[in-house]
């Protein structure tokens, strides 16, 4: 799986950053996340193509569900 090559720390600061980057999904502003976050995210199976758009998978809503509720227990 390519997702496991990338390093713990980019995989950290993808995992923080997912949620802002469902937001400009939700937005339709796709072109705002930049598009090596979109391929790492797509490595990671948080993000997929989808008839030509991007969208969450379940795992990406895991993950985005999980963070926040680690900042709301901080």
């Amino acid at each position: 799986m390519l997702g496991s090559r990338l390093p713990p720390a980019r995989i950290d600061v993808l995992r923080r950053s997912l949620a802002e980057s469902a937001g400009l999904l939700q937005r339709r502003r796709a072109a705002d996340i930049p598009s090596v976050d979109i391929d790492d995210y797509v490595a990671l199976n948080w993000l997929e193509w989808h008839g030509g758009t991007l969208r969450l998978t379940l795992t990406g809503q895991n993950v985005t569900r999980q963070q926040a509720q680690h900042w709301s227990t901080t």
